[in-house]
């Protein structure tokens, strides 16, 4: 009996896991970019255990580290490249205001349940974003050190806004 009621455990548990996967994949289905979806949820052991809103917290941190990522490296930058002074300014306005203002209003939203002010948050970074790489065209600089960075935190900001849609 006993071997029985722990047999019974065990796939009850396996299949609380696959319906959990489940929504993480049919969540990521509604992004933009699947496969960064995919792994940047699988790297945060609670995406197990997320409902949607949970899930686009866990992306929307995710953001939060790239833009403190990119404010590193435009402090780096600044040392090695003077003569983009003006464009990296350009680009720690704009990554501030992500830290500042896009991420938590997002954070806050998906909180307290008002997922259309999250969605603005993250649709505010993907333009950040962009700002910043237009900051190098507008130097005439021959390339951005940071459409890396740019590029990531465009592509994770749309994942974001693809997840929050499933709650509006």
């Amino acid at each position: 009996m006993k071997h029985l009621i722990f047999i019974l455990l065990t796939i009850l548990d396996h299949m609380h896991g696959l319906k959990d996967q489940t929504l993480i994949e049919t969540t990521c289905k509604n992004t933009p970019h699947y496969q960064l979806c995919i792994s940047t949820l699988h790297a945060s052991p609670s995406s197990a255990s997320s409902d949607v809103a949970g899930l686009g917290l866990i992306v929307v941190d995710a953001v939060k580290s790239k833009a403190e990522a990119a404010m590193s490296a435009i402090d780096e930058l600044e040392k090695l490249h003077p003569d983009m002074t003006r464009a990296l300014e350009n680009c720690r306005n704009a990554y501030n205001a992500v830290l500042e203002a896009d991420v938590p209003e997002a954070v806050a939203a998906l909180t307290k349940g008002v997922p259309k002010f999250a969605e603005s948050g993250m649709v505010d970074v993907a333009w950040e974003a962009e700002i910043c790489e237009g900051g190098f065209e507008e130097a005439a600089a021959a390339e951005s050190p940071l459409s890396g960075v740019d590029k990531d935190l465009h592509e994770l900001a749309e994942v974001a806004v693809g997840i929050i849609r499933n709650l509006l």
